[in-house]
């Protein structure tokens, strides 16, 4: 293995070699000695596609580029070369549109701004060449060491970019622009206090600089701070309150606070100026879906679509209602989209997805499943997941959180006893037991909280490279004292998504992963389990396609995977932490609702209220895909779907193994 691994590098090494000298033959014929021995490599591929240019062999080039794309959908460099190639064959509009794809996924790709500047003058499209050379400039402007670090970046090659980043930032500390994307690193590693940090210094540097507010907002939303995004929002909004941006960013900040009536008002506002403008009328959906209005958000999805007919977000937008019908017309109208071979891929994805109901719904379950596979397939390709590396992750968990550990570490955290943590799998009930559980007048409601998550990054970052061991397995020698203050920081960082009630909810279903954490910083929380049967949890999760995160679901055997090792996860917890964790039972729920209410809050020590079996009642935001179910009463009509595609999920029983039928132990 190890030989194969050094003539892979040494070929790579060789070809590019080549590519600079000029001899491209000598380098396909290397490249293609690596792509034996790979099995396919985005960087392989592009450079392929670039010999086969400078050879001349255009049809040969546009097919690796088909496949680089397919391996890799957001590698701006394959759309750059594809605009390149277009471009020798004189088709410049066609050529054009691949340079501006290029330039959406990675906007530091000079060359596409250039190009894109060129064409444009020739098509007299002068005003657009000039914002493009604009691009071009900015570029020149942007020290390299940026430059490099954005590239990578954009290619997913995070730990490199950051590191860059990093070291420029230690010689030019106030470099706006590099505190910009160190904190648009961060995000990706979904550290986003770090990133508000960051930005908020940048800020206080250059209080003028339109973009670093943009991104400032946008890191507030996603620590869910959305009182402070929406007093930031309204200093830009007042600056210029006729400015169509600034009044639909004023108006996600008031969906966000519950101020609803005064987000649609905003959209209405867009609309006079905009009529018809489809990203409003997406977003006034979305408001409407989540205050509950069902009937008016379609109609703001559908004048969308009327609007621009292959807008995948506004047809997802409708199949994330759950009750919504596609009409035999808005079928073909997707099918046709779908197939168009120039749409956004995102708006592909959103498109599978949403056939994939259509046809469910349809009872053709064959066509159904075609549809929910090609857009799982896409997805997958797009975020690159690693049903072994995530594997290795759980069980590094176990084999550091051990209970000699909690022995030694015992009553050391924090002693705030508010939070009430339902972790499990995506699609498994939580959100159910969230809204029974947020229903009681002890209990906020929250969300989905990151903090767990990113503080386990955040002690996972700090602690590579360091002499000693990394997070999980350094939780046996952290001091006390450290505990006490990441636990008295979780219940302070949270604070502002509270109302005042002594106990509140964090729904994050991944907060599994990380329950010794949880425990040591915070000993007196609640721990509840939210568990699905298996067949239904996971194929749930294989037909839904989630805003952001959750990349194990985008694929049968990797969600399978998965699962097997999620109850694998907590099993250790239940033997390392007994009477800890509440399993709930979603088909017991259903089943028994007030015996396994009462359960529950028997648990979390809280006194029997009528209001949680009346759950549905409670007005409240709920922003998963369940929030429809939520405001109905039980219902047992989802409980057995997954069997119309048993034929279809043989991948997935073989990938549960043992947890197809021991998942309640």
């Amino acid at each position: 293995m190890k030989q194969d691994a050094k003539a892979k590098d040494a070929n790579l090494k060789a070809a590019k070699t080549h590519i600079l000298e000029g001899e491209y033959d000598r380098a396909l014929d290397r490249i293609n000695e690596y792509l034996r021995l790979s099995n396919g490599a985005a960087e392989a591929l592009y450079m392929k596609a670039v010999c086969e240019r400078y050879t001349e062999n255009y049809d040969d080039a546009r097919s690796t580029l088909e496949l680089l794309k397919s391996q890799a959908p957001e590698f701006g460099r394959a759309y750059q070369e594809e605009g390149h190639v277009l471009r020798a064959l004189g088709q410049h509009e066609t050529a054009l549109a691949a340079y501006q794809q290029a330039c959406r996924f990675n906007p530091m790709l000079e060359p596409s701004w250039r190009a894109q500047s060129e064409i444009l003058n020739v098509l007299g499209r002068q005003n657009d060449a000039a914002s493009a050379l604009a691009q071009v400039k900015k570029i020149a402007r942007t020290p390299k060491a940026l430059v490099v670090a954005a590239n990578l970046l954009y290619e997913g090659r995070l730990l490199k970019a950051e590191e860059i980043c990093r070291a420029f930032l230690q010689k030019n500390p106030r470099h706006v622009e590099g505190m910009r994307l160190l904190a648009e690193i961060g995000v990706r590693f979904s550290v986003y206090d770090d990133a508000e940090f960051l930005l908020e210094s940048a800020l206080s540097f250059e209080p003028d600089n339109i973009q670093v507010h943009k991104d400032y907002i946008s890191v507030l939303r996603k620590r869910q701070k959305y009182e402070v995004a929406h007093t930031e929002t309204l200093k830009l909004y007042n600056k210029n309150p006729s400015d169509p941006f600034f009044q639909s960013q004023l108006a996600i900040d008031c969906m966000h606070i519950g101020a609803f009536d005064q987000a649609l008002s905003l959209f209405d506002q867009i609309l006079e100026q905009l009529p018809d403008d489809p990203a409003t009328l997406i977003s006034r959906g979305h408001a409407l879906k989540t205050h509950g209005r069902r009937d008016d958000a379609v109609e703001s999805y559908r004048a969308a679509i009327r609007v621009r007919p292959g807008l995948g977000d506004a047809y997802y937008g409708l199949a994330n209602l759950k009750t919504y019908r596609f009409t035999e017309d808005e079928i073909g109208m997707m099918r046709d989209q779908e197939a168009n071979g120039r749409l956004p891929f995102s708006y592909r994805i959103q498109l599978c997805f949403s056939l994939g109901k259509a046809f469910e719904d349809q009872g053709d379950y064959a066509t159904s499943f075609e549809y929910y596979e090609k857009g799982n397939n896409l997805k997958l390709a797009q975020c690159r997941y690693n049903s072994d590396e995530m594997s290795k992750e759980l069980q590094s968990q176990a084999d550091a959180c051990t209970e000699a550990l909690f022995h030694n570490q015992r009553h050391k955290g924090a002693n705030a006893a508010d939070p009430i943590f339902i972790v499990g799998l995506p699609r498994a009930g939580s959100t159910l037991l969230e809204q029974i559980l947020a229903s009681h007048s002890q209990v906020d409601g929250t969300f989905e909280l990151p903090n767990i998550l990113a503080m386990a990054h955040r002690l996972r970052r700090e602690t590579r490279g360091k002499k000693g061991e990394t997070y999980p397995q350094f939780l046996r020698d952290i001091e006390g004292e450290r505990l006490c203050e990441l636990g008295e920081q979780f219940i302070e960082d949270t604070r502002i998504h509270r109302q005042g009630a002594p106990y509140f909810t964090d729904k994050m279903p991944n907060n599994f992963r990380h329950i010794g954490l949880i425990h040591l910083i915070l000993p007196n929380a609640k721990i509840i389990d939210a568990r699905r049967e298996p067949m239904a949890c996971c194929f749930s999760g294989f037909k839904q396609l989630f805003a952001e995160g959750q990349e194990f679901t985008y694929g049968l055997e990797q969600v399978g995977n998965y699962y097997r090792d999620y109850v694998k996860l907590m099993r250790h917890w239940d033997d390392v932490l007994p009477d800890t964790v509440l399993r709930v039972q979603h088909e017991d729920v259903l089943d028994d609702l007030e015996g396994q209410v009462r359960r529950m809050l028997e648990f979390c020590s809280l006194p029997f209220e009528q209001s949680c079996i009346d759950f549905y009642k409670t007005e409240r935001s709920v922003r998963t895909a369940s929030s429809e179910q939520v405001r109905q009463p039980i219902s047992k009509s989802g409980v057995d779907q997954w069997r119309n595609f048993e034929q279809f999920l043989d991948p997935l029983k073989k990938a549960l193994g043992p947890a197809l039928t021991e998942y309640r132990n």
